[in-house]
């Protein structure tokens, strides 16, 4: 049983011909009938007296055909409702960000919406990417900024910006005097790293040992893992070693220490950071506004698709 079949029920019972409801229906007859006489079938029962002419419903069949108006009615309401939800534009949005993103993004982002009117109510939460991909799986959050592709199949990824890589490196470390990093000098035993639940640590150890690979260098935990990037820019300012953080933080690092900023040499390493939502979130035009908002404080430089093909993966 399905909606279209009570449509076609319906659309005989108003014209009491099956060639006129078909016409009405935009079917060929045959298959208005056909529909029909499947449901018929699917509930052992007569829906129409086919004999008379015009047709008439049989006693059990004028109750099906009411109980079928109230249900297409609802069902109408429901699409209608859909439909407006679609298209509205303002009202709550619960954001999740992960720590790495959260650091720089949230206090910009809640600075420009408290500047201006919004018809949006943006609440800002912070977490980890499995937290946040099971946040948004249960209807918790309405979506979450995080780096990608994730590839899960019941979220859909709607990226916003791809940020380099860049090294933060203590005055301490040889590597200090070289203009550009090369990847394949980086002693990995001294680079700190985040915890292990962070996404940026994965990406972080991935870059480091596909460049080690030639060196037969076995990867191992620094020290101290700490959930702080500005904590372990710290750490490499008073011990030594070197740390690698993203564009967006290496902006907001003060003017004396920006002497410390390292690109790479000979290759291009960027982060995809995307909202995520899930596959049946149907507030599309609430969702390109946050997604609008979001980009209108991320430099244009970041914004370009070209930069895909240099993403390090998780």
């Amino acid at each position: 049983m399905n909606i279209q079949q009570l449509e076609y029920v319906i659309a005989v019972d108003d014209c009491r011909h099956f060639a006129q409801a078909a016409a009405v229906c935009h079917v060929t007859q045959p298959t208005l009938s056909m529909m029909i006489q499947k449901l018929e079938d699917e509930l052992n029962v007569k829906i129409f007296d086919r004999d008379k002419h015009p047709v008439e419903p049989t006693p059990t069949g004028k109750q099906i055909i009411a109980q079928a108006r109230v249900s297409v009615r609802y069902f109408r309401q429901l699409k209608e409702m859909v439909m407006q939800e679609r298209t509205l534009t303002g009202g709550s949005f619960t954001l999740g960000v992960i720590p790495t993103i959260a650091s720089y993004l949230a206090p910009i982002l809640l600075h420009e919406t408290s500047r201006a009117p919004h018809e949006i109510e943006l609440v800002l939460k912070e977490g980890t990417t499995s937290q946040l991909v099971q946040d948004i799986l249960h209807g918790k959050i309405d979506g979450g900024v995080m780096a990608s592709p994730l590839n899960h199949p019941e979220l859909v990824e709607h990226p916003l910006y791809y940020e380099k890589f860049y090294a933060y490196v203590s005055p301490k470390d040889p590597l200090h005097k070289e203009k550009k990093i090369d990847l394949k000098k980086i002693n990995i035993h001294n680079v700190w790293l985040l915890e292990e639940e962070h996404c940026l640590r994965g990406q972080v150890s991935r870059l480091c040992q596909l460049k080690q690979e030639a060196k037969q260098q076995h990867f191992e935990p620094t020290r101290y893992q700490s959930g702080s990037m500005d904590t372990l820019m710290n750490i490499v300012d008073y011990n030594g070693g070197i740390t690698i953080i993203p564009e967006m933080h290496a902006m907001g690092i003060p003017e004396d220490r920006q002497e410390n900023l390292r690109e790479f040499a000979h290759v291009i390493a960027v982060r995809e950071v995307s909202i995520v939502v899930s596959k049946d979130y149907v507030r599309e035009a609430l969702l390109q506004q946050v997604i609008n908002m979001i980009r209108a404080i991320v430099p244009k430089s970041m914004q370009n698709p070209e930069l895909k093909k240099f993403i390090v993966a998780l």
